[in-house]
């Protein structure tokens, strides 16, 4: 496990100990979302950014692997699911950590959604996943959200808890969640966690300082850092946004 506990340890900012991951998978999903019509010039960007991690499926991985900055962790996202599938929530996994290391991944990603009838598969996926990827040295980020037919709000501060708590039982080595806006549970349950946790971005906030100061808000529950997609890429300029968010969790001015 020493290689998990290094690779883990590069995530994150020397000084401030946190880290800015920017999710690029969206695409599989979402297909042509808008932000997301040229990959390569976003990566290439984020190579000039104080930027962590990005995550990206293994495809847009292979094309543009170049362009990703040396000091930058490739994290490669290996569920997919679209929207159009029945259920829309469902995710499966489309690759292998051995894949993921022959494009030189940093880090592999699983995400998983609870409170729905696929979930009993979804987390069997996630538990695989990490045995696999801790047998040959590397970290895992589970992504686990509350959603599905079982779900009335994905937000709930005990739903988002539960799923903090989950991957920490699971074994992920990082753990990405919606932010509840529940301070005091969030922060209770954060504290509860052995490994670090993160928190999501979510949809497009037409309200860029209203983004802003939720993530300032979040990052007082003792999060880890972020890992923010769309309200990056979608944003009028973003990596003005970008500077502004690594402003914020590395404490820079």
């Amino acid at each position: 496990m020493i290689g998990v506990f290094r690779k883990t340890g590069r995530l994150f900012h020397p000084g401030s100990k946190r880290t800015v991951i920017v999710p690029l998978d969206h695409g599989m999903s979402e297909g042509m979302l808008p932000g997301l019509d040229d990959v390569g010039s976003l990566v290439e960007g984020l190579a000039q950014t104080p930027v962590q991690g990005i995550v990206l499926h293994k495809g847009m991985a292979m094309s543009h692997l170049s362009a990703i900055g040396l000091s930058q962790n490739l994290i490669v996202h290996l569920s997919a699911g679209t929207r159009h599938g029945i259920p829309p929530y469902a995710r499966t996994i489309v690759g292998s950590v051995a894949e993921a290391l022959r494009l030189g991944a940093d880090m592999v990603s699983v995400q998983a959604h609870i409170g729905n009838d696929m979930e009993e598969r979804m987390l069997a996926d996630l538990g695989a996943v990490i045995d696999e990827a801790h047998s040959l040295g590397v970290p895992v980020l589970a992504m686990i959200y509350a959603r599905g037919g079982q779900i009335v709000n994905e937000t709930d501060p005990s739903l988002v808890a539960h799923c903090i708590r989950l991957g920490a039982e699971m074994g992920a080595d990082i753990i990405k969640v919606a932010y509840s806006g529940h301070h005091p549970s969030f922060r209770r349950a954060v504290a509860a966690c052995p490994v670090p946790v993160v928190i999501s971005g979510g949809p497009k906030n037409s309200d860029a300082r209203g983004f802003l100061r939720t993530l300032e808000e979040a990052l007082d529950t003792g999060i880890a850092g972020v890992c923010v997609g769309r309200n990056v890429f979608q944003s009028e300029d973003p990596f003005k946004m970008l500077h502004e968010i690594c402003r914020l969790v590395h404490h820079e001015e």
